[in-house]
């Protein structure tokens, strides 16, 4: 029996899903509201990532804006109202159930790339933190808003994560305040890797992903896989567990088919395996 999944014919009922060649495209629906996140989106995003680490047939993510806008959030009505009601248990549900799409995130093997254009905040904001690129339009807005609702800046990873893409005393400003990013701050400070205009940022998000999904794209689950787990190790276990790697690389059949495009003087192609 085979443990591959086929996300081809995924249907999403709570968000936007179309795949493209071996790119899966996502981005969260109701622009007029600015795409916020409800209980539904957030745990069906959770299993679809889940599910993405057994799908042969998508080799990179590019998670997109709608309607000029990335996502604002966790929708006030629909969630943040509603947890007034729970008790512990329920919140711990809740706010687990939140990190585990962030988890599912990070675990998948497929590159995931956000292309971010207007609102970016809360758990829209975390999302693109989870990725492994993201791309900015000038009009990005990007803030980490939990102490703008009572709560504090430590949600869904983001004490962990934000430090390590822009510097701890940057991050710690944007969580105690909840200010805004700007655009310019965000690619000076790193968190994006470039800038894009608004009309061309999911051409260029998505001409990345197939030239990632072209590539070894075992490679690239190592490389993800390294990028992840060195976060708690020494220097000198980081470079052990990479020699492992990479051995393990020098077994695949890419790199051989990389070697003898190389001596044919051709470019190589990749089949990640």
């Amino acid at each position: 029996m085979s443990n591959t999944t086929n996300m081809k014919d995924y249907r999403a009922s709570s968000f936007n899903w179309r795949v493209d060649g071996e790119v899966a495209v996502i981005s969260l629906s109701r622009p007029e509201r600015k795409n916020p996140i409800t209980f539904e989106s957030y745990a069906e995003m959770r299993d679809v990532f889940r599910r993405l680490t057994y799908a042969d047939d998508i080799k990179a993510v590019v998670f997109t804006s709608n309607g000029g806008n990335f996502c604002s959030g966790g929708d006030v009505h629909d969630i943040i109202g509603p947890l007034l009601d729970r008790d512990m248990k329920g919140l711990l549900t809740f706010t687990r159930m939140t990190g585990d799409l962030i988890k599912a995130m990070h675990a998948c093997p497929q590159p995931i790339i956000s292309a971010v254009d207007g609102v970016c905040v809360g758990a829209g904001a975390m999302i693109a933190l989870a990725s492994d690129i993201r791309l900015g339009t000038p009009r990005a807005k990007t803030a980490f808003l939990f102490t703008r609702v009572g709560l504090a800046g430590c949600d869904m990873g983001a004490c962990a994560m934000l430090p390590r893409a822009i510097g701890q005393g940057r991050a710690a400003e944007l969580l105690y305040t909840g200010r805004t990013m700007t655009a310019e701050e965000g690619e000076h400070w790193g968190f994006f890797n470039r800038l894009v205009a608004p009309e061309q940022i999911e051409a260029e998000a998505l001409a990345l992903a197939h030239r990632l999904a072209a590539g070894p794209t075992f490679g690239h689950m190592m490389t993800k896989t390294m990028l992840n787990q060195e976060w708690s190790m020494s220097l000198e276990q980081a470079i052990e567990a990479e020699a492992q790697a990479q051995a393990i690389c020098m077994q695949t059949k890419d790199f051989k088919r990389a070697y003898d495009a190389f001596v044919a003087k051709e470019l190589p192609k990749f089949a990640g395996n």
